[in-house]
């Protein structure tokens, strides 16, 4: 144990000092915390970030990764148990959902040890509810996103701009954006977040970014994807052939017989791994109004679920499908964390692109873009690209990066 203390005092001082989002709105009080997300989006820096401020270079914390050779032969549970037994308040759990029956040994460290807290991390695509030991009346959990555009302004201009609600920008969006230009040139800084500012490792220099994006996608498919989901090695290529198909879309409504034949994998279990791709954050599917959300339901539209994403599997590309991949990317995030919205409701609209909520209907598109599709609808917004200040209900697409 002596060795993972200094392990953790190494990585501590090398840690970054930026803080996301999500550090905040924790309350690192409770007994059991899960931090769940993509791959590369800092839960590993978040835990790690805690330790150094509450806890320093005390013995009463430690971090630890069970995707290490040590826990291949160490027992999680009676490791809690002698981490107890020295005085332990604290352990971190990283990487949990590669940790065989890593819920049962959760919940027995709840159970059995009251006095010790727990915060464990994992892929995106742990669904807590479908594990061996029931969590959900033990575990908070929260979900961390790649970076807001906010974020990714705060953290390279050292800014300290706030986030707001939908309905704060879809009603002070004039005010919000004017205040916001006259200070920085949110269209240049846009720009560079769409092609390389989601991830937290652009911190670290940006000439091999694209790499570690592709590192990352790559350790999805061929590590997380098929751990969490015992899914045949022998797939994951064509999985990775599905994947580079849908970032070439325009944006790619998808026809499901030809996408079947195009990478050889049935219709049933096509469905099946474009919900695993949307849980594990490569992915957005959208749906229309009322369809719903049953695995064999087809989207009628598939989007990467970031614009990283797409710069770095293709060089070609199609910008209606980054304007559309943006918005829906944002609103998705923000309905995670903000109670007035619900993931699920950025839905294909019949009038329009998308509608929110069940009532407000957005047109994406250029600076040009007027509101012919959307005429007629009360609470209908085009939502522009290239322009930096909106107008009555023309609004400033880089401004809905604002929401988180």
């Amino acid at each position: 144990m002596e060795n993972l203390f200094r392990e953790q005092q190494r990585l501590i001082e090398a840690v970054s000092r930026t803080k996301r989002y999500l550090y905040d709105r924790i309350d690192w009080n409770e007994r059991c915390i899960g931090i769940l997300g993509a791959r590369g989006t800092g839960k590993t820096t978040l835990m790690l970030q805690h330790v150094r401020e509450r806890y320093a270079a005390s013995d009463r914390a430690l971090y630890i990764s069970v995707d290490s050779p040590f826990f291949q032969a160490h027992d999680l549970f009676e490791f809690a148990r002698e981490f107890h037994q020295m005085g332990g308040e604290l352990l971190l759990v990283d990487e949990i959902h590669k940790y065989p029956d890593w819920s049962v040994h959760v919940k027995a460290i709840y159970d059995s040890f009251p006095a010790l807290r727990v915060v464990f991390s994992g892929s995106s695509l742990l669904q807590i509810t479908n594990q061996k030991a029931d969590l959900s009346r033990r575990a908070v959990i929260f979900n961390l996103h790649g970076l807001s555009l906010r974020e990714y302004i705060n953290f390279t201009l050292d800014k300290e701009y706030p986030a707001y609600s939908l309905e704060e920008i879809l009603s002070n969006h004039q005010q919000i954006a004017g205040t916001v230009s006259k200070d920085i040139k949110p269209l240049r800084e846009f720009r560079s977040y769409l092609q390389g500012g989601y991830y937290p490792f652009f911190l670290e220099g940006g000439s091999f970014y694209k790499l570690k994006v592709r590192e990352v996608i790559n350790h999805i498919l061929e590590v997380d994807l098929p751990f969490a989901n015992r899914i045949e090695p022998r797939q994951v290529s064509k999985i990775k052939k599905l994947l580079y198909l849908l970032s070439t879309g325009v944006p790619f409504v998808p026809n499901i017989a030809k996408l079947a034949e195009a990478t050889e994998i049935s219709r049933p279990r096509l469905y099946e791994y474009l919900e695993k791709l949307q849980d594990a954050r490569l992915l957005n599917l959208v749906r229309s109004q009322g369809r719903g959300y049953a695995v064999l339901t087809k989207p009628e539209k598939i989007l990467l679920e970031n614009s990283n994403l797409m710069y770095a599997i293709t060089d070609d590309v199609n910008t209606g499908t980054l304007r559309e991949l943006f918005f829906v990317n944002q609103l998705r995030n923000a309905g995670t964390i903000h109670p007035q919205l619900i993931e699920s409701t950025v839905e294909l609209s019949g009038q329009g692109d998308f509608v929110v909520k069940g009532g407000y209907t957005f047109e994406i598109g250029g600076k040009g873009k007027g509101f012919r599709q959307i005429g007629g609808i009360a609470d209908g917004f085009v939502v522009a690209d290239d322009i930096e200040v909106g107008f009555k209900n023309k609004l400033p697409l880089w401004l809905f990066g604002f929401m988180y």
